[in-house]
């Protein structure tokens, strides 16, 4: 006599992790003991027949009947992709993490399938991720932050509704949520988590500080620190042209994180570098953000992406025309963004403001570079010739970002011994000298009266 334990009918999907699978599984058979009403629950949960489930269900049947591979209802209907019976199961009490003997849960099966509502369902109950890529407790990540660790009762967006502002362990931090095409892709999943444990050790006083990340249940998210200063790109917005001391020394703030990212074993490729992803801290300082955490990093020599990149991923107008024209690419991707920033710091609006987006990039691939408008002084000391070095149409021929800083160092040398200059010991009579076009002043008897007239 058969096991009615066993059941008579096979799944048209099997498990996630299960050992083999096949191309063209085999589908249901009809050969069911329906006596066995455990077993006529996965039956109907694999049909998506919710008037059954109920049925069933209000026969006293547990909802988290497993089979003989351990497999429940929920993870039948996951892998089939049944929104609505995923939701009648968490409603009747199913557990929503249970593992099948392969260690699979109903969100890696949904994920493996590539059922996005079911994913989001899931993701709304605590669904974990762990069963994708953690066996065991000891395997938890260093990074690893609990989503209950992270207080938003007072979140507010800072970016458009990518970041939002949390309270964790005490401090404010940025929290950024990873997009529904990162969760659904096992592979995207690995990459990203091999990242993180790249990114934990980055450390320098030019790169946001990366605090942690909530990878193991729904949404999948990444705590960096907050700086309530805002960006460049509204500083700019703010200010307008900038002073050229203030210019070089913003440009070496970037420099200097920019350059650690690219030395850093495998390389870091920002890809993205513009004013809205450069952050100023509490003192002033700028500091580089958003260094492809919801892209997969870029580390090595060379780099082709496998489709085009799409506009709405970041902005054309900071982008080098090799990535535009989904050629190779290496870090000096990087060098001709940073030379577009330098002149829009100088200039005081983005590169060719009066363009589409789209018109920029193009603009870039047929060599056309934005005009220098600002007064020449500006530019003096070789920031011109530096621009036009970093934004070279051929990428062997743009510098390093460790030739970029010394370079700059040297143009900060000088505009800091002229400042020192204007405001020595003969500072005080210029600044006299202003006021005196308001005041008469006797500078032998150091007293001044006011002229009436």
């Amino acid at each position: 006599m058969e096991s009615k334990s066993q059941g008579m009918f096979s799944y048209v999907r099997q498990s996630s992790m299960a050992p083999e699978r096949q191309n063209d599984p085999p589908k249901t058979e009809g050969k069911l003991e329906f006596d066995e009403e455990g077993v006529r629950l996965m039956f109907l949960a694999n049909e998506g027949d919710l008037e059954g489930i109920n049925e069933v269900l209000d026969s006293g049947i547990d909802v988290n009947f497993k089979d003989i591979d351990s497999r429940t209802p929920l993870h039948v209907a996951s892998c089939q992709g049944f929104p609505g019976v995923v939701q009648l199961l968490l409603e009747r009490g199913a557990e929503v993490d249970p593992k099948d003997r392969w260690g699979s849960t109903p969100l890696a099966d949904a994920i493996y399938y590539k059922n996005q509502d079911v994913i989001k369902l899931l993701g709304k109950h605590g669904a974990n991720m762990a069963s994708m890529h953690i066996q065991n407790a000891r395997e938890i990540p260093e990074y690893e932050i609990g989503p209950g660790e992270l207080d938003f009762s007072n979140s507010v967006d800072i970016t458009k509704g990518t970041y939002r502002i949390a309270s964790w362990r005490g401090i404010e931090v940025a929290v950024k949520t990873l997009a529904d095409d990162v969760v659904m892709d096992e592979e995207k999943v690995k990459a990203f988590t091999d990242e993180l444990a790249l990114l934990q050790k980055i450390r320098h006083p030019n790169v946001v500080q990366f605090l942690g990340a909530v990878t193991l249940s729904n949404p999948m998210t990444i705590i960096t620190e907050y700086l309530p200063k805002g960006d460049l790109r509204g500083f700019l917005k703010r200010k307008g042209a900038l002073k050229p001391l203030t210019t070089v020394k913003f440009a070496l703030d970037i420099a200097r994180g920019m350059n650690y990212l690219h030395e850093t074993r495998p390389a870091i490729v920002h890809r993205d570098l513009e004013p809205s992803n450069i952050l100023r801290d509490d003192s002033g300082h700028l500091k580089v953000a958003d260094f492809g955490v919801s892209k997969l990093l870029k580390v090595s020599a060379t780099v082709k992406e496998h489709e085009p990149l799409r506009c709405q991923e970041f902005s054309w107008r900071y982008v080098a025309p090799e990535v535009y024209k989904n050629e190779e690419y290496d870090t000096k991707v990087d060098v001709f963004s940073f030379s577009l920033i330098i002149q829009e710091m100088i200039e005081g609006c983005p590169p060719f403001v009066s363009k589409q987006e789209e018109e920029v990039a193009k603009a870039y691939c047929s060599n056309e570079r934005p005009p220098f408008t600002a007064p020449e002084k500006h530019y003096a000391l070789g920031l011109k010739e530096l621009v036009e070095h970093c934004w070279n149409d051929n990428p062997m021929k743009r510098p390093t970002f460790r030739q970029i800083i010394s370079r700059l160092e040297e143009i900060e040398k000088v505009l800091d011994r002229k400042r020192r200059l204007k405001s020595g010991p003969f500072g005080c009579f210029r600044m006299l000298g202003k006021l005196g076009k308001k005041r008469h002043i006797d500078y032998g008897s150091h007293s001044s009266t006011s002229i009436v007239r």
